[in-house]
């Protein structure tokens, strides 16, 4: 059978940077030429990054994607990489109108190209548009119903994008009726906890659905809310997964492939089995295959476990938010508690700790114990660490006005949290806030107080998993004191208070949280899975009056299928109460 060598290139883009993400297509063409590749594929709208929401409805930006692929492909030969098909994504326009939605011509497309000698040989524009979930493509996009066809060194290749592979139907039943025996999928698929195992599964169908080897490359890295893993793989035709590429690592992943020799000529229309007809095309690059070549060995990049991967997940985000937004420094309030502990040593690993500045700020309430387990972690991890006690500040305020009971704790968070804020203007640093999920759901947080802030790293991380991530990371290397992890956790706001005042034990309310919010389970439901019917009405209404708090809340890296603002989008004015 035919060989061909494929790399997939996966690569951290940059929303809205045309000149950076070709420039990083250039260079990593650059290593797929140097490693042997005769094609090499990029994630899902490489030059314009992804997603770049409103930004494809401005002509202008839609009309620079065009030019720069146009510019990159002279580029790619003028450097000597001409005949490498490249495969890249962009944004496009349509050509004709799209009547059954009421779009005229000119429309954007979320598309890919291949460049070969030079030139733009043709376009494939993503048939399926998600609209569910982060996406909102049904929105920004016109679908496309062209199914091109290439003859690469004597094999059939075939193009989707992303969502072509999740839907039935569509894309994949046609390059079945094509006879491809290769299909090259260029990706974007936000991070969520576990669905590497529902995508590689999924890939596998697919190729079996199609009889044709499937290599897919995905975005790592971070853009706002959501983070993307890599986590890259190629499928053979029996649905077995030959490659596969580590998690939260930019790289290049060379496989050759054994394919059946191209023998297909069906061109035309075909029943795209979604209810809507493909046309084929036929793009002829090299039609005699390679001379036999001695094959490299495909690699598997070992599994990561789950605390592992979600930690690469809100390291990556958190990174690429602070350096793709040009702050050069972080700063946040490092209390002694898990929460802060856990959000120090994130920004640890994502930045190295001469960018990181830890504050403590002790109130009246404040134990020794937990100002020492702030010092302990700044000094194990090497923080920039200093004290500013809040006290004086907080008796200024109450010699202006009396202020009792929940007022008062609440303006010791604001104290903190105008402290910080002033802290991040005189000196540039990015304010990262310390709330977890569990938190974030029921409200358990001050508004303009410890919400204050630009950036949430663990945001969607429920409380009981913040200490599962503590616990890993020091396997890792020491760097959360234990007495951050063991002790009950307080917002020391008032003598003697603990979390479990007010609120269950987290691992009875995140469970409740999973099966509310995840799972959208209503009160009978609730019941019906073992809850209490107090606990349900007590947790249900602190959830449901907190989403004016949420609404206010920093953007933080997505890791669960139903991230509040992302995801879980409700009204704030609502009288509805389940039960």
């Amino acid at each position: 059978m035919p060989q061909i060598r494929v790399g997939l290139a996966q690569i951290d883009t940059t929303v809205g940077d045309l000149r950076g993400n070709a420039d990083l297509v250039s260079s990593w063409t650059a290593h797929a030429r140097a490693s042997g590749c005769h094609a090499v594929v990029f994630p899902e709208m490489t030059l314009t990054g992804y997603m770049p929401e409103d930004l494809v409805l401005r002509r202008s930006f839609v009309e620079a994607s065009i030019a720069a692929l146009k510019a990159l492909a002279g580029r790619l030969a003028d450097e000597g990489a001409g005949e490498v098909a490249v495969v890249v994504g962009f944004c496009d326009k349509s050509s004709r109108p799209a009547p059954a939605v009421g779009r005229p011509a000119g429309e954007p497309q979320n598309a890919a190209a291949v460049l070969w000698q030079g030139r733009v040989v043709t376009t494939y524009a993503k048939h399926h548009l998600p609209n569910y979930g982060v996406f909102d493509e049904f929105r920004y996009f016109v679908r496309g119903d062209r199914f091109p066809v290439l003859r690469l060194h004597g094999v059939d290749v075939g193009i989707v994008i992303c969502e072509d592979l999740w839907q039935e139907g569509g894309p994949i039943a046609v390059a079945r009726a094509a006879g491809v025996g290769l299909v090259l999928c260029p990706y974007a698929s936000p991070y969520e906890r576990f669905k590497d195992d529902v995508r590689g599964a999924l890939v596998s169908r697919r190729a079996v659905e199609a009889n044709a080897a499937i290599a897919y490359v995905n975005l790592v890295g971070g853009q706002d809310e959501l983070v993307y893993d890599g986590d890259s793989l190629v499928v053979d035709a029996t649905g077995t997964i030959v490659a596969r590429a580590p998690e939260w690592e930019q790289g290049l992943m060379a496989v050759d492939l054994e394919i059946p020799a191209a023998a297909g000529d069906l061109t035309g229309d075909v029943d795209a089995l979604d209810g809507t007809t493909m046309h084929i095309d036929r793009h002829v690059l090299v039609a005699e295959p390679l001379p036999s070549y001695p094959a490299i060995a495909a690699g598997i990049a070992p599994e990561l476990s789950d605390e592992a991967e979600v930690w690469g997940a809100l390291v990556t985000a958190t990174r690429d938010y602070v350096d793709k937004n040009g702050f050069k420094t972080v700063v946040l309030g490092l209390s002694g508690g898990i929460d802060s502990a856990v959000v120090a040593a994130i920004a640890h690993d994502a930045l190295g700790a001469g960018r990181v500045h830890v504050v403590g700020m002790p109130s009246d309430w404040s134990s020794q114990g937990s100002i020492d387990d702030a010092a302990a972690l700044a000094e194990l991890l090497g923080l920039h660490w200093q004290v500013i006690p809040i006290a004086p500040m907080v008796a200024a305020y109450c010699g202006a006005t009396e202020l009792t009971g929940l007022a008062l704790e609440n303006l010791q968070a604001r104290v903190r949290g105008t402290l910080l804020m002033g802290l991040s203007n005189q000196h540039g640093h990015l304010v990262l806030t310390t709330g977890n999920k569990s938190e974030l759901a029921t409200g358990f947080s001050t508004l303009y107080g410890d919400s204050a802030g630009g950036f949430a790293p663990i945001k969607d991380v429920p409380k009981t998993l913040v200490w599962a991530l503590a616990r890993w990371r020091n396997t890792v290397s020491p760097a959360i004191p234990v007495a951050s992890i063991d002790k009950p956790p307080s917002a020391e706001l008032a003598p003697g208070q603990l979390d479990s005042d007010r609120l269950p034990d987290y691992p009875v309310l995140d469970a409740l949280l999973d099966a509310y919010v995840e799972r959208d389970l209503g009160r009978a439901e609730l019941i019906a899975a073992g809850f209490d019917g107090a606990l349900i009405d007590r947790v249900v209404r602190l959830v449901d009056l907190a989403e004016y708090k949420r609404r206010q809340y920093p953007p933080g890296p997505k890791i669960t299928p139903r991230a509040f603002g992302r995801d879980r989008r409700l009204p704030i004015t609502s009288r509805w109460r389940e039960g």
